[in-house]
């Protein structure tokens, strides 16, 4: 049952996260915001099919409870503590599967993520204000999710750098900082990218249950 629900279910996802980008470009505020709340619930619903890790699937869900908060003015610290602790999840997850004695061998990008997570701060820091200290609680766990990460893989180092860029993009407008044009569509669009390569890097290297016939 399982195996024949995850085809459609992936199909889903991606047409949600379609029609996200399209609702984002049009704009459409209404279907950006459906489609917002749907994006994480298809993908976690996907991940269960594989037969993914629970931690997995709770970081999803913790993900699309911050999708939503994060949508309504005066949540934002609760949007943002949604996403701590999917990044928690995370964290406990990559640790298991023995990310911190990869990332051991990979001094250069935990020093690389260190660097560049104490720059932005630096940076960052005076246009802040009273946010200073959730942001940097918060980049902390996003840092530690990427450099995590790089450690289980090609796909899930990409998911995680990508979740750092999405995340730093947001930053940036809290901090009154210049950003790119377009922001909205490239922040989701990365994120959307991160949160795909971190659930289908993590169910690749899941192992499936046999069966005896």
């Amino acid at each position: 049952m399982r195996d024949r629900l995850s085809r459609p279910l992936l199909v889903l996802f991606w047409a949600v996260a379609v029609a996200h980008l399209v609702a984002l470009a049009a704009p459409a505020g209404g279907l950006a915001y459906v489609t917002k709340a749907l994006l994480m619930p298809s993908l976690a619903a996907w991940a269960l099919t594989r037969r993914a890790p629970g931690l997995l699937v709770a970081g999803l869900l913790c993900s699309a409870a911050g999708d939503v908060l994060l949508e309504h003015e005066g949540l934002f610290i609760a949007g943002m503590a949604a996403f701590a602790a999917a990044h928690v999840c995370y964290v406990i997850l990559f640790v298991r599967r023995g990310a911190v004695v990869a990332a051991r061998r990979r001094w250069a990008v935990v020093a690389a993520y260190a660097l560049v997570w104490l720059a932005l701060i630096v940076v960052m820091w005076p246009g802040l204000g009273d946010l200073r200290i959730p942001v940097a609680a918060y980049s902390l766990l996003l840092t530690a999710t990427a450099t995590l990460g790089a450690g289980l893989g090609l796909g899930v180092g990409v998911g995680g750098a990508l979740f750092f860029v999405s995340d730093t993009l947001i930053a940036m407008r809290l901090a009154d900082l210049p950003r790119p044009p377009g922001v909205d569509l490239l922040v989701m669009a990365t994120y959307i990218g991160a949160q795909w390569l971190i659930a289908s890097g993590v169910v690749a290297r899941t192992p499936r249950p046999t069966t005896m016939g």
